[in-house]
């Protein structure tokens, strides 16, 4: 089907013209093999910059999320003493400095803070896009560095579901075919157009499964992402600004599905700016410098 332009409601779903946080080179291939086990993966159009850092050069003090929740139940995700540097120059830029978080099942955290407090930076680590500089990211109990990359390729496809402000949809691709786009090398072709058109449906584009990227809106395109992330019954989604092109009844709608998968016990992380995500959410984080503010883990 030849792409059209957009209809006049399409167009003026809730878009922003916000600053979207891309991720690096590196970032976006291994996006592109978590999601597709390099199947598709240079039919993938995303833009590439550098990762969220805090810009701050000096400091290295630890922070805790200091949350109280059962001892007794494993995180879905947990980092420890996560520092994470780039180098610019002569200069090393420390974005997160001995973070410290923990991620139960069925939660729903957001994580909120000023642009630069290492938000997408952290995003990025929780999500296996990225390595820690020093200290340690456990996925279900399992150490991430004494994973190899194919298995840390399998980790992420298995078990992380994605949302990204920028999308990444295959612009040559249905609404419903860019859904399927992570499970095309596994189970029946059939029982996954079917889940991803119940996906679809869900989020309130039933009635545009035919319909390409550049015949959405940017708010649509945000909802293919959404039920993107979910077509493989991940145990933990990450979403960087969920609501950021949504209006806000759309934007409802995405919460109430992320809170309905949280019920189901799947975790939850949400960065955003975004006072309604936190009526949704069970704890807040708040990132400043690369630091977790403990004062402000709300439970």
């Amino acid at each position: 089907m030849a792409a059209t332009e957009p209809d006049e409601a399409a167009a003026t779903d809730g878009e922003t013209d916000d600053e979207v946080d891309a991720l690096t080179d590196a970032q976006v291939d291994a996006l592109t093999d978590a999601l597709t086990d390099g199947a598709v993966g240079t039919l993938v159009d995303g833009s590439h910059a550098t990762a969220d850092a805090g810009g701050d050069t000096d400091g290295e003090g630890a922070a805790t999320a200091g949350d109280a929740r059962d001892a007794d139940v494993e995180p879905v995700i947990e980092a420890r003493d996560v520092v994470r540097e780039y180098q610019s120059g002569s200069k090393t830029l420390r974005a997160l400095k001995g973070v410290d978080l923990s991620i139960d099942p069925g939660e729903f955290v957001a994580i909120v803070g000023p642009s630069g407090s290492g938000k997408s930076t952290l995003l990025n680590v929780l999500g296996l896009l990225d390595t820690p500089t020093t200290g340690t990211v456990e996925l279900e109990g399992t150490d991430v560095e004494t994973l190899s990359t194919r298995e840390r390729t399998d980790a992420r496809r298995e078990t992380v579901g994605f949302v990204f402000q920028s999308f990444y949809l295959v612009p040559t691709l249905s609404a419903v075919e860019n859904v399927m786009v992570p499970r095309l090398l596994a189970g029946s072709t059939r029982q996954t157009r079917d889940r991803a058109a119940d996906l679809l449906d869900r989020v309130g584009l039933g009635d545009r499964l035919e319909h390409r990227p550049s015949e959405l809106s940017g708010g649509q395109k945000q909802r293919v992402a959404v039920a993107r992330s979910l077509v493989n019954e991940p145990r933990l989604v990450l979403a960087d600004e969920p609501t950021g092109n949504l209006d806000r009844d759309t934007g409802t709608q995405v919460l109430a599905e992320f809170e309905r998968i949280a019920d189901e016990g799947v975790a939850v992380v949400a960065v955003t700016h975004d006072e309604q995500v936190t009526e949704y959410t069970d704890r807040v984080v708040r990132l400043v410098d690369g630091r977790v503010d403990p004062d402000a883990d709300v439970l």
